[in-house]
């Protein structure tokens, strides 16, 4: 009934990190070519989070908490705080380089982290599109209720709605919070599906799902989504790519050399500057924890 995908678990310290995709058995979801659950956890007094400037080609990451608070900075000049139930999509597209870090009020008080970070594939023909940030506040994305359900529509149309973030390809991707007992539909358009249980416990048909995997879903298949205890599940997925992608480090894209170039153009500091952020970057690694899969 499923493809199952074991998370990978990376240890930085003050949290964890579990992925799920890239994946051997499973390279992409939809345009979903990388998923991160990380937390939740707890940052000590002056503590927080630090992912120095580094850059991205050829894809877009989408940034959304369940926890905490996050300060975006990119070389366009974009300053964005990101807060729970809120989302950051920025496009890559031919380059883009930016950092992430805990704000200075949370950093005074110590304060939680937990949330997820994706990456999707450009489609082809928009791979070297133009760089862009866009913001969504928590209060303009759909919010759905209904009998123990509270269902973010985050990106995409599902259940009637449709959420305002741009799409390059066609995606969906839901936060899905669910009183014990309670029972959503999974609809079947989408050409690919996948949900994971971050919080608690639920089943699909009446098929309990391991906590942090991620359950890719049989095409065309409406399904039941039912909480076993209250729970938090993530769908995802969109339309199916055609043409494969590598994944290298920051880097995605349909072509080596595009990657190779990249590669060599952060080594020669051709990526521009971050401003308020450019004193200290990401060098480019030796062998990066991302890699490609053939």
């Amino acid at each position: 009934m499923f493809e199952i995908i074991t998370p990978s678990t990376h240890d930085l310290g003050a949290f964890e990190v579990r992925r799920t995709l890239p994946n051997k058995a499973r390279t992409m979801v939809g345009p979903f070519i990388f998923v991160d659950q990380f937390g939740p956890a707890h940052f000590d007094i002056g503590k927080g989070m630090d992912v120095r400037p580094h850059p991205h080609i050829n894809l877009a990451t989408v940034t959304y908490l369940f926890e905490g608070a996050i300060d975006h900075r990119d070389n366009l000049g974009t300053y964005a705080t990101i807060r729970p139930g809120a989302c950051n999509l920025m496009t890559a597209g031919s380059g883009i380089v930016h950092s992430e870090r805990t704000p200075a009020a949370e950093r005074a008080t110590g304060s939680p982290i937990s949330g997820m970070q994706t990456w999707l594939a450009l489609p082809d023909g928009k791979e070297e599109i133009d760089a862009a940030f866009e913001h969504v506040a928590k209060d303009d994305l759909p919010l759905i209720e209904d009998g123990g359900v509270s269902a973010r529509v985050i990106m995409g149309s599902l259940w009637g709605a449709t959420s305002p973030i741009t799409q390059h390809a066609a995606t969906i991707y839901a936060d899905i919070l669910m009183n014990a007992g309670a029972s959503i539909p999974i609809e079947a358009e989408a050409d690919e599906r996948a949900v994971l249980v971050a919080l608690g416990d639920a089943s699909l048909d009446g098929e309990a799902l391991d906590r942090y995997s991620l359950y890719i879903l049989k095409p065309g298949q409406a399904m039941t989504l039912r909480a076993d205890s209250d729970a938090r599940v993530m769908l995802l997925g969109g339309e199916a790519f055609a043409t494969p992608r590598h994944v290298w480090w920051n880097f995605v894209s349909s072509s080596r050399d595009r990657i190779n170039q990249a590669k060599h153009d952060w080594k020669e500091g051709k990526f521009p500057l971050v401003p308020g952020d450019s004193e200290e970057f990401i060098p480019l690694p030796e062998v990066p924890k991302t890699v490609s899969y053939p």
